[in-house]
């Protein structure tokens, strides 16, 4: 069996490393201090770390506790306020109309499951509010430099245009990368990157 996301992160050193993800550090013109943020499956914190230290107020919410613990560590490093929340995303009681941004980087749902938590991440930003979103492309399967090893876990644009059909799209591209985010994230792959603001 694989580990579980708290037994992969209860770990001294950060699994995808402290850096925060690049597509979301280029999204850093939509960004200003005050603004509110949820960091969706934050893992230990190096996405919504990232949006803390450009003076945004985050929540950072994941499912494993060991990787909440590794975010506050890594805030208090670089003296940053975060927020944070252990909970089962399925289950999470989302807010609505409550974030200027929700970054969701590298999260991978199952087909039974990923309708209900892409409508939870677009009803959770407020009006003007944007969805910066990354993820491995069906393709990334031929690369093995990271993600699920299955499919129906993997976004195509096409599959996140019509998921997010009722927001803007401002940038929506299937991109070949090198990644340089920690041990599990290494090499050529092929991700899927979305923009998207609620009207």
């Amino acid at each position: 069996m694989p580990p579980t996301w708290n037994e992969r992160f209860a770990t001294e050193g950060y699994v995808y490393g402290t850096e925060p993800n690049g597509f979301l550090v280029s999204c850093a013109d939509v960004l200003a201090p005050g603004m509110t943020a949820l960091a969706v499956a934050d893992g230990e914190g190096r996405n919504g770390v990232w949006l803390a230290r450009q003076g945004l107020d985050v929540l950072s919410v994941d499912g494993a506790e060991n990787g909440i613990i590794k975010a506050r560590r890594l805030a208090e490093r670089h003296g940053v306020a975060l927020r944070t929340e252990v909970a089962d995303l399925r289950q999470w009681a989302w807010p609505v109309a409550a974030f200027d941004i929700v970054a969701a980087l590298y999260i991978h749902f199952f087909p039974a499951d990923r309708p209900a938590m892409h409508a939870a991440m677009a009803a959770a930003l407020k009006p003007d509010g944007r969805l910066v979103m990354e993820a491995f492309h069906p393709d990334q399967l031929a690369y093995g430099t990271g993600g699920p090893p299955v499919e129906e876990m993997l976004y195509s644009a096409d599959m996140l245009r019509g998921d997010f059909a009722d927001l803007e799209i401002e940038a929506l591209d299937e991109v070949e990368i090198d990644l340089f985010e920690g041990r599990l994230h290494c090499g050529p792959a092929k991700v899927t990157r979305l923009r998207a603001c609620r009207p």
